[in-house]
């Protein structure tokens, strides 16, 4: 079983508006309403992929019913603890003209210390039967930024594959933790190696430094793919993994189908390259759609024969 946590759930809203413009008043050609957060969105995509996936968060009020019934109607199983205040509601401005999009993300809930405990009761049961645990999203208001990183080393006490997905402070947090898997984006990584990347050369050293501050293994995800840093038969190996260029209607979302592609092929066993060229190929084709987390895994597999991947030295650097 695989397990997603994602503490700030949301509502999510995103509408489809041609030659968007602030100030003035338009209509939608499209909407979708579907249940949010980052780990909302890749358990919908591990699912679609035909894996055992639970999705486990906090969720409050009217809203938090409405996300809890979505997700029975998706037929993703979860186990979510109910708090007091109302979750979040998000909106996502998609401009098909331009193919930029406008968020608006609500902070979210106010989070007592007594949900929090509840909640980690009831993560720590669901871990005994799991075997990967995907973190990931933003923090609910009220949370400390190290809440990751103490949920991440009880779990890992479990012998269960830890992975983040987050930014900030609790990504900094989380990554001390020695999580098995750290997967920021490329503007999340800047912030936590504490500099900008120019070149290859940069990015693929990035994966190594975040490795080096705790994580075993360190994925990078960019535009065209992404820079890892993984473990092939227990040896460090560096990989730049990418795509052609694709038509997007939407990219919203597609970091969580690129970690849930990998998640889904790692729970196979698959070997570490092919995780990443599977999740590429996921992420990639996620942008096809409307809607985050939305993939399909036939289109995955015929794409998968564009994903290229190139192993990368830089000598000492490696280890």
């Amino acid at each position: 079983m695989i397990i997603t946590v994602t503490l700030n759930a949301a509502l999510d809203k995103t509408l489809e508006v041609p030659i968007f413009t602030p100030g003035r008043r338009h209509r939608t050609v499209d909407q979708e309403t579907m249940p949010g957060g980052k780990g909302v969105n890749i358990a919908r995509a591990i699912k679609r992929l035909g894996q055992p996936v639970i999705a486990t968060g906090l969720a409050g009020g009217a809203t938090g019913t409405r996300i809890v019934e979505a997700l029975n109607d998706e037929s993703i199983l979860n186990g979510f603890v109910r708090i007091r205040e109302e979750s979040r509601t998000n909106t996502a401005v998609l401009d098909p003209t331009t193919g930029l999009h406008t968020e608006i993300n609500e902070r979210g809930p106010s989070v007592s210390a007594q949900e929090l405990e509840l909640f980690r009761e009831k993560l720590l049961y669901l871990a005994k039967g799991a075997s990967i645990c995907v973190f990931a999203g933003s923090l609910p208001r009220g949370v400390e930024p190290g809440v990751y990183s103490s949920l991440i080393r009880d779990v890992g006490k479990l012998g269960v594959t830890t992975m983040i997905d987050t930014e900030g402070e609790p990504l900094r947090l989380a990554v001390r933790a020695e999580p098995d898997v750290v997967s920021p984006n490329e503007l999340e990584a800047e912030e936590l190696v504490g500099h900008e990347f120019n070149d290859v050369t940069d990015r693929a050293q990035a994966v190594i430094e975040m490795a080096r501050l705790g994580a075993g293994e360190a994925i990078m995800t960019v535009s065209d793919g992404c820079y890892a840093r993984v473990l092939e038969d227990g040896t460090p190996t560096l990989h730049r993994v990418r795509v052609a260029e694709q038509e997007v209607r939407s990219a919203v979302g597609s970091g969580d189908a690129f970690l849930a592609g990998y998640v889904a092929a790692r729970y196979e066993g698959r070997p570490p390259v092919d995780c990443l060229r599977f999740g590429v190929a996921c992420g990639a084709e996620s942008t096809q759609h409307f809607g985050a987390g939305i993939i399909d895994p036939a289109r995955v597999e015929r794409l998968l024969g564009e994903v290229e991947s190139e192993r990368l030295e830089i000598g000492a650097e490696i280890g």
